[in-house]
């Protein structure tokens, strides 16, 4: 009977899951994940430890970890002696050096692209200022294939070989079809984002996959809190709108059709501001970057112009209210309130361990978290706002591609034997 891997903090990130082993060959790439896993999430260990802690043969360990040295996934590392008796071992540890994953984001204001080896150290980053609304879905996705093409090029030039792209996009999206139904923000509707990619760059090109930007920033998110213990919690992304993902017991939550997490829409203010889905008083028009802009400045204040880069708009306003500029002070007031009554809401329904504040509200975040968290233990039905604890996000506005490029890379950690052992880069 195979260990507890839970408790050796083996984490599953809600991927496309292992393959069903139905037959010696299947079986075989299913123990070979699960070792992989294993040594990802619960660090290097000896053969004998890893064969402890997944019931399996030390026999097979020994096979299934030359398998996966010869595949250039997993290498030896230091020599690790557990009592006074017998031979001393070799640690296994991860390795994957000449893979990686690449995941893109496409936003509002920019479009940014982050690749990690199998590591997860990232090995390239790049961000780029666009206007994706005024831009349109079809040059937007000629600007994401330029980049992961050229992104390409140059890791093959440098002996690594993409595995997969993961692409996060707003809005509602369809996993399989690989199609964003309808993303307010950005103006698309029916756009077929994987179709569109796969003609552009060609049968050369890795697996593609579409996925929403809150769920994926929800999987960089815990892929941080695991460290802690957490495995509970909901991720909420102040941007031009608002969007969640949710993690329950360490797996992302779809929900039955995948829309688990349109936070951004609850129509918590009746009457309120007009929003992009075309109602009114939903949750982003309180708390989301729109709202913020329009409580703290004028409409001609150079913090709305679309193109200048984000960052540094919100560096302005950070600086305002550094200064104790009432505008921009009072409007975070309104923010905090805003986000208090929404996220008591998401506590009473799902009993969170931890809310992850990102994007924009990160930013802000010594100006907002307080208020936050008083105003939540005011409203949480549950004693201690049932043990919910408010964080802040470290990732920035990296957190859906860095998600991507997790997910992407989730795809050899379920099947270590699609990776070749002489990748041709």
């Amino acid at each position: 009977m195979k260990a507890d891997l839970r408790a050796a903090g083996v984490r599953d990130l809600g991927g496309e899951g292992p393959p069903r082993a139905n037959d010696r060959a299947s079986l075989r790439r299913s123990n070979l994940g699960l070792v992989l896993r294993l040594l990802r999430d619960a660090g290097p260990r000896p053969r004998a430890q890893i064969a402890d802690e997944t019931g399996l043969p030390k026999a097979t360990i020994t096979n299934l970890v030359a398998e996966l040295v010869e595949r250039g996934l997993v290498r030896e590392g230091e020599t690790e002696r557990h009592g006074s008796v017998g031979r001393p071992g070799r640690t296994v540890e991860i390795d994957g050096r000449t893979i990686c994953g690449i995941g893109v984001e496409i936003n509002v204001d920019y479009v940014s692209l982050i690749a990690f080896d199998l590591r997860g150290e990232t090995i390239v980053e790049r961000h780029t200022p666009l206007d994706a609304r005024r831009t349109g879905p079809e040059a937007v996705l000629d600007h994401v294939a330029e980049a992961i093409a050229e992104t390409s090029e140059s890791l093959r030039a440098r002996g690594v070989r993409p595995v997969a792209v993961t692409i996060a996009a707003p809005g509602v999206i369809g996993m399989d079809t690989g199609v964003v139904s309808y993303a307010s923000n950005i103006g698309w509707r029916d756009v077929a984002v994987t179709e569109g990619l796969r003609t552009r760059l060609g049968p050369t090109a890795p697996p593609i996959r579409l996925e929403n930007d809150a769920k994926l920033g929800a999987v960089a998110e815990y892929l941080v809190a695991a460290a802690s213990d957490i495995h509970d919690l909901i991720y909420v992304t102040g941007e031009t709108g608002v969007g969640g993902g949710i993690i329950s017991d360490g797996r992302l939550l779809r929900g039955s059709a995948g829309f688990a997490g349109e936070i951004g829409h609850m129509p918590l203010d009746p009457g309120g501001q007009p929003c992009a889905c075309g109602r009114q008083g939903c949750w982003e028009t309180m708390v989301g970057l729109a709202a913020l802009l329009r409580l703290a400045a004028r409409p001609d204040d150079p913090v709305h112009d679309p193109t200048v880069e984000l960052e540094h708009r919100l560096t302005e306003l950070r600086r305002r209210a550094d200064a104790d500029d009432p505008a921009t002070r009072a409007a975070l007031e309104r923010i905090a309130d805003g986000l208090a009554l929404g996220l008591a809401l998401l506590a009473d329904v799902l009993n969170p361990r931890a809310i992850v504040l990102g994007g924009y509200f990160a930013h802000f975040g010594d100006y907002l978290i307080d208020r936050v968290g008083a105003e939540l233990s005011a409203r949480v039905m549950a004693p201690e706002a049932g043990r919910c604890e408010v964080m802040l996000s470290t990732l920035g506005f990296s957190a859906a591609a860095r998600g991507g490029a997790y997910l992407a890379l989730d795809r050899v950690y379920q099947d270590p034997s699609a990776v070749s052992a002489s990748p041709d880069v």
